[in-house]
């Protein structure tokens, strides 16, 4: 492939990236803590924070761990929604010289026990809504060191004592919980104030990040994203935006950061981009509140919306989104999920905004490939291979495919992963002898270089954005008394994109889906557990006996 699709980049977007500008992300961002000091670096819940305080904030909790004796290259992880604990943590741990274990707050013990274990992680920052999951399971992991966030911590005194109060009493999301030895956030960063921080010596090729990912054998694998890695598609995505969004001026950028951060989306296209360019993130903590939501928008003049299609959905359809003021969007991110053509034109006659659709994984940093910046409508495509970028469609074997047929979306570049952690063998499955990452979906790449996926190789579900495999919620299913087998598809979903649907062979006649959806409630978070459960005598299987999901999945 000769690069065909460099001919369709806009003017001012580079054919290639200078990966070799910075050492380390901690370099990247002390860099902007001092250049930009004077400017709003993040906004939560009515309250900012500078460049200059995310700096001295993430030095005192810095010093404060490399005084608990943790070795150069130990995992921390971090357990919080979109708080601005959570900016401060990413810097204070990668300035630290550490590496940034990323865990959803909404894990159950299970999920969480195995992700701490599995990373080796010996220190967790934790909001305390969800210590009681922590205390269930510390004892069998590694963790020695625990600070535990309050949503208030940040807010300043008066109002930061409101919050905690309603947190805490009135709308009672905080269960009680016991953790010996812990610390709290404030707690930990005062005491870090009369320490120094000693500089890290890291560099591109040490682990900035596991970012964990499913796994098709259930168990979730560590993404090792090194400090290279994000660098690059750092840059890449900036050079990229560049046709929409001037981020060369002196003119400071808003986005909105209603995406996770923990998830690999928002980390990369709102809080290191952003931090990069200098420019302000407002924060919600809780994007599920469309009302509340929209009311923090209303006093806020944004430029970068990255988004998924769910979410773009909720608030295209929102009357009071409606009223708002759109003349200051430049770009509207999709990506996570696939863009619903009507998601896409109603967002665009609402705001103005294409929704510009891109497309990536945990193992790529994420962006591979994006529809150029500056689009002017739906394309239904992920658009083109970012600069430094190459895709290639592949047969089962191996060989390329031609321009318009089917194959397997590989992906090579500065941004794809060093690996899986600790999995010689699974990393050995995606990665080809030339350098490419089997992505295990099946797309078709058009004459100007542009990709179409079709299908997914893999049986993943993806649910708004969040990887699912079957083999997971199977396993954990099969320990549910009554259960005699089980097998997991993704079906359609209006909202969602793909949901769970699960198939039961019962061994219990008198088993029911409440039952069933009670103890997988306890076993797996949210977006895992199935919306279906049909009950079935049989299951379609192979003539060794090896459950056929194809069979079960509905016929289009």
């Amino acid at each position: 492939m000769d690069k065909l699709w460099l001919k369709q980049y806009p003017a001012g977007v580079p054919a290639e990236i200078d990966v070799n500008q910075y050492e380390t992300v901690s370099q990247v961002l002390e860099e902007s803590m001092k250049k930009y000091a004077a400017r709003t670096a993040f906004v939560c819940m009515g309250k900012s924070i500078s460049y200059a305080q995310l700096d001295t904030v993430s030095r005192n909790l810095g010093a404060w761990l490399q005084s608990r004796g943790l070795a150069p290259g130990a995992r921390v992880a971090l357990m919080m929604p979109n708080i601005m604990q959570y900016p401060v943590c990413v810097a204070a741990v990668l300035r630290a010289g550490y590496v940034v274990v990323n865990i959803n707050p909404l894990y159950t013990p299970r999920e969480l026990e195995h992700q701490l274990k599995d990373s080796g992680a010996e220190a967790i920052v934790i909001i305390e809504n969800f210590a009681t999951t922590l205390e269930k399971v510390i004892a069998n992991t590694p963790v020695k060191h625990v600070v535990v966030a309050a949503m208030g911590d940040l807010l300043g005194g008066l109002k930061g004592t409101l919050v905690n109060l309603v947190v805490r009493k009135v709308k009672k999301m905080v269960p009680d919980f016991s953790l010996p030895g812990s610390l709290r956030f404030n707690a930990a960063v005062a005491q870090g104030g009369s320490l120094t921080l000693k500089p890290a010596t890291r560099t591109r090729e040490d682990v900035a990040f596991l970012q964990y990912t499913g796994g098709t054998t259930g168990v979730s694998k560590g993404a090792t994203l090194l400090n290279r890695n994000i660098v690059a598609n750092m840059l890449q995505v900036e050079a990229w935006m560049q046709p929409a969004i001037n981020t060369h001026t002196d003119v400071q950028h808003n986005f909105v950061c209603a995406l996770p951060l923990y998830h690999i989306f928002a980390l990369t296209v709102c809080n290191m981009i952003g931090m990069r360019t200098g420019s302000c993130n407002l924060l919600i903590p809780n994007p599920r509140d469309i009302p509340g939501f929209v009311k923090e928008l209303s006093t806020f003049k944004f430029n970068v919306f990255p988004c998924l299609n769910t979410l773009f959905n909720a608030l295209a359809h929102n009357p009071e989104f409606a009223k708002l003021d759109f003349s200051s969007l430049k770009i509207s991110l999709g990506g996570g999920m696939a863009t619903q053509r009507a998601v896409a034109e109603k967002w665009m006659a609402l705001t103005g905004s294409a929704i510009v659709e891109g497309y990536g994984l945990s193992e790529t940093s994420p962006v591979a490939t994006c529809n150029v910046a500056n689009l002017k409508g739906f394309t239904g495509t992920i658009g083109l291979p970012v600069s430094s970028t190459e895709i290639v469609i592949r047969d089962e074997d191996g060989k390329d495919m031609p321009l318009g047929e089917a194959g397997e979306i590989c992906i090579r570049g500065p941004q794809v992963m060093a690996g899986y952690w600790n999995r010689a063998d699974e990393t050995a499955k995606v990665m080809t002898a030339d350098g490419f990452f089997k992505s295990g979906d099946i797309g078709v790449m058009d004459a100007d270089g542009s990709t179409r996926i079709v299908d997914r190789k893999k049986d993943m579900v993806l649910v708004s954005g969040f990887n699912v495999y079957p083999s997971e919620v199977e396993e954990v299913v099969m320990n549910c008394p009554g259960v005699l087998e089980a097998a997991a598809i993704g079906v359609p979903d209006e909202h969602s994109g793909e949901v769970v649907k699960l198939f039961i062979v019962r061994k219990d006649p008198a088993l029911t889906e409440s039952a069933v959806q009670d103890f997988l409630k306890e076993q797996l978070t949210g977006y895992k557990r199935p919306k279906y459960i049909e009950f079935r005598t049989d299951l379609p299987k192979t003539p060794v006996g090896k459950i056929l999901r194809r069979e079960l999945r509905p016929k289009s």
